[in-house]
């Protein structure tokens, strides 16, 4: 951490104490500031509003309110905070469901204490955390699928993300296909041989006309409109 960058102020939420515990240790010897503990997503929206963090660790599967329904309250009512998902498998529709609602990545449990660490500060910058080929493969084999085996009456499915792209331009609709690949601006800049501050430029547009928070969504967005079909990866 540089000396120019305030640290994170994180909010762990997770029904396990042994893991909120860790994950506590792990982030504060980083020199993160960790500024609550939720047990249970109900507790994870009244300590968001309370307490303002700029980064939640979501876990999805919580008793009272479940991560995905504590994510929408989070970003509905604290826009300007991130929601990293945490979750024991890499392809859950609740993961999905929670990118399309706004998250700004996920980890898995079993993620080492440097990448849980380095993850925080990426999307506390603003920034997605994607892990390409997991993100791909999770909105691949859900963006168009049916609603989830896991509706319990009380959780039920976001609705899908159906934006009006016909604001974007030619070059902007190019550049959201390809984030939706996958690409990142280094990545576009050789694919289409402009510079990064050209790319950059078309993202921030792209993300204003079509309210998205990040790259995360952008990524849903993709495939939920069709720019971006199942298999069409950058990998």
């Amino acid at each position: 951490m540089t000396g120019a960058e305030p640290a994170p102020r994180v909010l762990i939420a997770d029904d396990q104490a042994l893991v909120r515990t860790g994950f506590r240790l792990i982030l504060t010897s980083r020199g993160i500031d960790v500024v609550g503990e939720a047990s249970d997503g109900a507790e994870a929206v009244t300590a968001a509003r309370e307490l303002k963090p700029d980064v939640v660790l979501m876990d999805i599967r919580m008793p009272t309110m479940d991560g995905l329904r504590a994510t929408r309250w989070i970003l509905d009512q604290a826009p300007h905070c991130r929601v990293l998902i945490l979750t024991t498998f890499d392809l859950d529709r609740y993961v999905y469901d929670a990118l399309a609602a706004g998250a700004s990545g996920f980890l898995l449990k079993d993620v080492t204490p440097a990448h849980l660490a380095a993850s925080v500060r990426l999307v506390n910058t603003g920034d997605a955390l994607l892990a390409p080929s997991i993100t791909r493969r999770l909105v691949e084999r859900f963006a168009h699928g049916a609603p989830s085996e896991r509706d319990h009456g009380h959780t039920r499915r976001p609705p899908a993300i159906h934006r009006d792209l016909a604001p974007l331009t030619p070059r902007e609709r190019q550049i959201l296909t390809l984030v939706g690949r996958g690409l990142s601006n280094t990545e576009i800049v050789r694919e289409l041989t402009i510079s990064e501050a050209t790319v950059k430029t078309h993202v921030t547009r792209i993300f204003a006309k079509l309210a998205l928070r990040d790259r995360a969504q952008a990524v849903v967005l993709a495939y939920e409109t069709g720019l971006v079909a199942p298999g069409e990866s950058g990998e």
